[in-house]
């Protein structure tokens, strides 16, 4: 009955989900920093390698002491993550040298980066990208001017699998592909109509222009991407046509670092800019492993079922999965009054999710953003097939209590038609089985053993193959499908719906499940 999942995506899904997407990142680029060292040790890199580490000590360095005075000076702990980040950028951004007075540039632009995240920021959110505004100022005082050297040949080697992990794990592989076709259709029309070769063309630009480091380690820095996925994938138009136009404005002239800022107030302009504080009103169990918090918001939220929020938590000794995590909103918009989340607590707890824990009713959350579009169809009454596992439960419970409040679930003239099939490890662990009986839609229930819910259909332990789930719901091709749970089962799921003959598949995989 359970659906076999491929081996290298649980594989990759497990590793890019064991830790945050910045300590992720900083082991990325601490293996291209010793892969750079390699190829000068080697001599296929025209910087020696006593150059390379003067120029990364130095960015490092100073993004890691300008974090610290910023953070006294805000009364905040810094990220050091996010500093080694904006220090490694920063590295391969400006000219490897030995010389005291270049040194000291690039520690001027590791400053300013790093004071950008405190001072040019709105209700927690960066207006602009750090590193690229810190080699974007010096260059427009004319002190330095970023070369990006970090497009050579050779470094492709570690460059291409990077930056392709990065997208990966954040799912932004279509955001960077739209920002490849876009400045790669234009640079190589250039080439071509200089009587170049497409071919050459081609190379060129995978060898010699930093788009594959520009999308994967620039564009996707998340505290400034807008919330919806048409938002990205215009901002990356964007930035991708800049990226390619020898446009100037006066004495500036486009670059990599100016195109990106742009971006980034198209982003900002998109993006709700109403600040996020949260006050704990009650913590209570959903299940043996998992547990809903409510709250209420201090500022009205807005948000459409089925988005998440990322929470802010600054607290003693973070482990690798940081201050910041992404949750599932459960409540429906309708009900402004409160807002939850749902959440696992199984052992090992994060110590993000220990320190949510043991807040009191009264404490303050604040949060970053609202975003995800892992949205219903906008026309009502479409057919819906929903498929949760576990805890991916969560974004349906929204949905479904929005639709509750505007009358459109149960046995009433206008309802939708929807069909939920709930995967459980347990018949204790389904969230929520009361409060979705009552709801009156028709639930087909996977635990090892029948939970004997009146109306329910028990279809037996782990999700249902696509043979199974034809059965079940024969209807399937007309119906919008979605499908929420850990990466892996969110895997099956798909696989499963698409081979019964579901064509329209939304997903939400919960990386770090």
């Amino acid at each position: 009955m359970s659906v076999s999942l491929s081996a290298t995506s649980r594989r990759l899904d497990a590793l890019t989900g064991r830790w945050t997407m910045y300590r992720l990142t900083v082991v990325l680029l601490l293996a291209m920093t010793a892969w750079s060292f390699v190829l000068s040790a080697a001599g296929q890199l025209f910087y020696t390698p006593a150059e390379l580490a003067a120029t990364a000590a130095t960015a490092v360095a100073s993004s890691l002491v300008a974090s610290r005075v910023m953070g006294l000076l805000f009364r905040t702990r810094p990220q050091t993550d996010s500093s080694l980040i904006t220090g490694l950028l920063l590295f391969f951004l400006f000219w490897p040298t030995t010389e005291g007075s270049q040194l000291l540039t690039v520690a001027l632009a590791a400053g300013a980066a790093t004071a950008s995240k405190y001072l040019l920021v709105w209700r927690g959110r960066h207006i602009f990208n750090p590193a690229a505004f810190g080699a974007a100022l010096l260059a427009v005082t004319g002190l330095n001017s970023a070369v990006w050297w970090v497009a050579a040949p050779l470094m492709l080697v570690v460059v291409l699998p990077a930056a392709a992990l990065i997208l990966y794990r954040n799912r932004l592989l279509p955001m960077a592909g739209v920002f490849l076709l876009a400045s790669g259709a234009i640079i190589i029309a250039r080439f071509l109509s200089g009587g170049e070769p497409l071919t050459t063309a081609l190379a060129t630009l995978l060898a010699s222009y930093p788009v594959l480091f520009f999308a994967g380690f620039m564009l996707s820095e998340p505290l400034t991407l807008p919330p919806r996925r048409w938002q990205r994938l215009l901002e990356a138009a964007v930035v991708g046509v800049l990226f390619a136009l020898p446009l100037n404005l006066g004495p500036v002239y486009m670059s990599p670092e100016l195109a990106l800022l742009l971006g980034n107030l198209l982003a900002f302009a998109l993006a709700p800019r109403a600040g996020i504080r949260l006050r704990l009103r009650e913590n209570r169990a959903l299940t043996p492993t998992a547990r809903e918090l409510v709250f209420e918001p201090l500022r009205p939220l807005k948000f459409r079922p089925g988005q998440y929020v990322e929470l802010s938590l600054p607290h003693a000794s973070p482990d690798a999965r940081g201050a910041r995590r992404i949750f599932s909103l459960t409540t429906a918009p309708e009900k402004p009054e409160t807002v939850a989340v749902g959440l696992r607590v199984t052992e090992p707890v994060s110590s993000f999710k220990s320190t949510l824990l043991k807040l009191k009713p009264g404490a303050v959350v604040t949060g970053t953003s609202v975003a995800g579009d892992f949205l219903l169809p906008r026309r009502p009454g479409v057919p819906l097939l929903l498929v949760a596992s576990g805890v991916g439960i969560t974004p349906f419970m929204s949905q479904l209590r929005s639709l509750a409040a505007r009358g459109q679930t149960g046995a009433v003239a206008g309802a939708s038609d929807i069909v939920l099939v709930y995967a459980a490890s347990s018949v204790e662990e389904l969230a929520y089985a009361a409060e979705l009986h009552g709801m009156g839609i028709r639930v087909l229930v996977c635990t090892p053993t029948d939970p004997q819910i009146s109306g329910w259909t028990w279809l037996g332990p782990g999700l249902p193959d696509a043979q199974a789930l034809v059965q079940a719901v024969p209807d399937i091709a007309r119906r919008a499908a979605y499908v929420s749970g850990s990466p892996g089962a969110v895997a099956a799921a798909r696989a499963a719906v698409r081979g019964a003959g579901g064509r329209t598949i939304k997903t939400d995989a919960f990386l770090g499940y």
